[in-house]
Formats: C-alpha cells, structure tokens, sequence
C-alpha cells in the first residue's frame, strides 16, 4: 500500500481513541455511493492513524489542490498583519490606484482586506480559477473592472478574484511573492516539500488555487490549526489569527472564515473544487483529509456526519484485530482495474487520419501499434501531442496533450499520466487516460470503420462541460 513519506509519526486508529469500525464503514458507504475517493489521511492527537490511496495515486507527489489554497493564502495574511505590513481595514484601492479605473463604482473605495477574507467584495458572481486561467493580461486591472451589485462587506459571494488579490497584496507590502513569503514561514516549518505555485500574468501566485503539494500538506496545515498555530512547540500562526479564521466572520448568518469554510457539523474545512478537503475536528483533536473526484463536497458531507466525530473516543485501549481490518480495507483501495479488451481488434485500423473541420483547433490523428503499445499522436495548429497507450495494461508517463476545456481551464505541461486501452468490440477502441495528481480521468472512445474515425472524449469531472465535440477523421 502507498504510504505519504512526511516526516508525521504514526499509530494505530484504536490507541488514541479512533474507532476502526467507523472508518471501514465510512469507506464502504463512500464506495457503495460511487464517489470517487481517490485518498484518505486522518491524524489524531499527534499521529496519523489511517491512510489510504487509490490507485495509481502517489501521495508524495504534487497534487492539484484548487481552492485549499485559499487557505494557505490566508496563513500570509495573518502573518502580514502581524508584521505590520497589512491591517484588516486597509481600504484595497489604496495599494493599487493605478489600476483603478476612471469610471469606478464609489462603492469601491470602501473595499477593504477583512472584505476579500470574508468573500464580501460586493461582487455578484464567482470568478473562477478556471476563468483567470484564460486571460493574459493584468488580473489586476481585470479585478477592478469587475462590478459591484452590492456594498463591499454587506454580501457573501464566494470568488476566488478575492483570493487573488490578496495574494496581490503580499507582493506589494513584502516585494515577494505569495509562495516566496510563505515559505520559510510555513512550508519550511511544517516540512512540506516538493510544492509549487503558478504565476499569473502580474507575476503574482493566484491565491485562491494554482497550488500543488503533497497531500500531506493538506493535512499538515489541518493540524497546525487544530493546534492553535503550534508546530512541534513553535508558534508558527499567531493564536489569535488561527482562532479568527476559523470561526464564522461577517455576520450573524455566515459559516465562512477568514477563507475557511464552516463544514461539515462539528468542524471547519479547507475545500478545494472536486473535493480536495481537510476537515478539522479541533474539539475532539482530530484532522480528516479526503481528495477526490467528485462534484461537489455536498455529495460526500452526509458520510462524513454519519461517522465523524462519531469514530473519536476516549476510550484509547488497543484493538489489534479491528486495527488489522482497517488497514485491509485501507490497502484495498490500492487495487487496480482489470484492463481486459472483449475481443481482438482489427489489424487495419492503425495510420494517419485527416480531421475534418472543428472547433478544437485539431488537424490530425494518428494511430500505431508495436506489440501491446498503442502509439497516439493528435496534432494541432501548436504541435503534434504524442501519447504511449498499454493495451490491456497500464503505461505510466508524461503528456503535453491538450484538453483545457475538460480539466478545470488547465493547460497540463509534461503532466503525469497513466494510459491503458482495451477493445469493447471489433471496431471501439476505449482508451482510459488518468492524471494521477489531479481529480482528472478521460475516457476515449475511437469507433472504427473502414478509413473514418470517430474519436469521442469525456472527463469524470468538470467544473463545464464534461464531453468534447467528437473529432472525425479520414485515413490518408
């Protein structure tokens, strides 16, 4: 079984009170649901007692962590404010007047930092990740152009252009980015490693995503706010920063933070989109962290309130046999799919293929087989995208290929990738492309007939659409 090399000491779940029989049911229930739940840590009064991890998941390497980095941005903040450098009522439009424009909303102007922590900048909608990834110019500028439906600080609209500017923020009173900041402050600190953060066109992290790290990271933040701000007797976060962000801030009907969610019963919660989550039960001294491939967190919250905190007790007696049937079915987690075609597919269907017409910008497909390798290329008017598919086996390797539309607005560069193919009938060919650090798994459908082509692509989850437009070709 894959385990998270962290530097986090480990026990077993029923020696610090954690009771087996719940997290085996919790995954039952989750699997029997058809969530995908791609991993699994849980840390309890100074160790982590369960882990767990889908295969072909590695938690040591970077994962896409989408809006927990919202969280991580928020830890700058505080550590600015302590510092001096930033005050909560610092009015924003102050920091940037140039990009200001003539015409503003007065509105604007009242703006503040507690506002964009709090989601209340007056805004009407969210402005995705998956937006700004779009966009070359000043995010910036962009931010300011955006209007105001109501006052700044009365209404809660969850945006990640807030987050992106806070991060904005940390470059003009510090003169580094927000990674850079943050990094001898807390990545070092907590010993996460092997992370890293894109940069937008303003040479600034996006602070509301754009974060890949270990899971552990995840986890490793969770705990130090359990811990009131504490890493290993250090204060890392101020206490009273780590108590503000973490209870309910902007009036009397919030459940948001200081970007913490309030979620689910009994915690607070960093969430990223697809349900990249790490909840925290400070009360009962524990910190649950879940990525997955899933809509929304909605679908998989009632498991979670079903058995947490019902698994925390007091009671710290060791059960070696209930320890040894969760760490089997922890391990199961790990198997991977049987990749077995129906039948033989045809020997003619290799070659090159021109695409007709369409909207994706692609000009060519080519197919060839060597042994069981399929050799996939797709060219566009950028370059010609190559990928090793196994058939009916697995190949683990990197990809530039292109699909935007279907992951969330990212363009992956030399992306991790695990590719296996299979025969449904003598003429559909089905392959199966996993991103191993993201929430992302494609299915390819190629029918073949004659000297045509059709090649169909899908995703198991999209904040969009989640079909391509279906290529067709003709064999040159």
């Amino acid at each position: 079984m894959p385990m998270s090399y962290d530097g986090l000491s480990r026990a077993s779940a029923s020696s610090v009170g954690v009771d087996p029989k719940h997290l085996i049911a919790f995954l039952d229930e989750v699997k029997a649901a058809g969530l995908d739940l791609q991993g699994l840590m849980l840390h309890r009064h100074g160790h982590v007692v369960a882990e767990g991890w889908s295969w072909p998941v590695d938690p040591n390497e970077p994962r896409v962590l989408h809006s927990v980095a919202k969280s991580f941005t928020a830890c700058a903040i505080g550590l600015a404010v302590d510092e001096g450098l930033l005050k909560l009522d610092d009015r924003l439009v102050a920091f940037f007047p140039e990009c200001v424009p003539v015409d503003a909303d007065p509105r604007l102007a009242d703006m503040t930092v507690e506002h964009l922590l709090t989601m209340r900048t007056g805004h009407a909608a969210n402005t995705s990740g998956s937006v700004w990834r779009g966009i070359e110019t000043s995010w910036i500028a962009e931010f300011f152009k955006i209007p105001l439906a109501y006052a700044p600080g009365t209404t809660y609209v969850y945006t990640s252009a807030a987050s992106y500017m806070l991060s904005a923020l940390i470059n003009k009173v510090t003169g580094q980015t927000l990674h850079a900041y943050l990094k001898p402050r807390l990545f070092v600190p907590l010993d996460i490693h092997n992370e890293s953060w894109d940069i937008g066109p303003d040479g600034v992290n996006p602070g509301g995503n754009g974060l890949k790290a270990p899971t552990s990271a995840m986890l490793k933040l969770g705990v130090l706010h359990a811990q009131g701000g504490v890493w290993h007797g250090k204060q890392v976060l101020p206490a009273a920063w780590v108590a503000a962000a973490t209870r309910p801030q902007g009036g009397p009907d919030s459940r948001y933070g200081y970007h913490w969610m309030m979620k689910p019963a009994h915690a607070f919660s960093a969430v990223g989109v697809f349900v990249q989550m790490a909840m925290v039960f400070r009360e009962y001294g524990a910190t649950l962290v879940v990525i997955g491939g899933m809509k929304n967190s909605a679908e998989l919250t009632p498991f979670v309130e079903r058995h947490f905190p019902a698994a925390f007790g007091d009671d710290c007696t060791v059960k070696p046999e209930a320890d040894a049937r969760l760490q089997q079915r922890l391990a199961s987690m790990a198997q991977r799919p049987e990749l077995l075609s129906a039948c033989a597919g045809p020997r003619d269907f290799t070659g090159v293929y021109q695409v007709e017409p369409n909207g994706l910008d692609v000009q060519q497909l080519a197919f060839a087989v060597e042994g069981n390798v399929l050799r996939f290329q797709l060219t566009d008017s950028k370059a010609t995208h190559a990928l090793e598919v196994g058939i009916d086996h697995w190949i683990a390797g990197t990809t530039n290929m292109p699909g935007r539309a279907l992951h969330h607005g990212y363009e992956f560069k030399d992306a991790q990738i695990v590719a296996g193919a299979r025969w449904l009938d003598t003429g559909t060919l089905e392959m199966t492309w996993i991103y191993p650090q993201t929430a992302f798994r494609d299915r390819v459908v190629c029918g073949f007939d004659g000297d045509r082509v059709s090649v169909a692509r899908t995703v198991n989850v999209n904040s969009a659409g989640k079909e391509q437009e279906v290529l067709v070709g003709n064999r040159r």
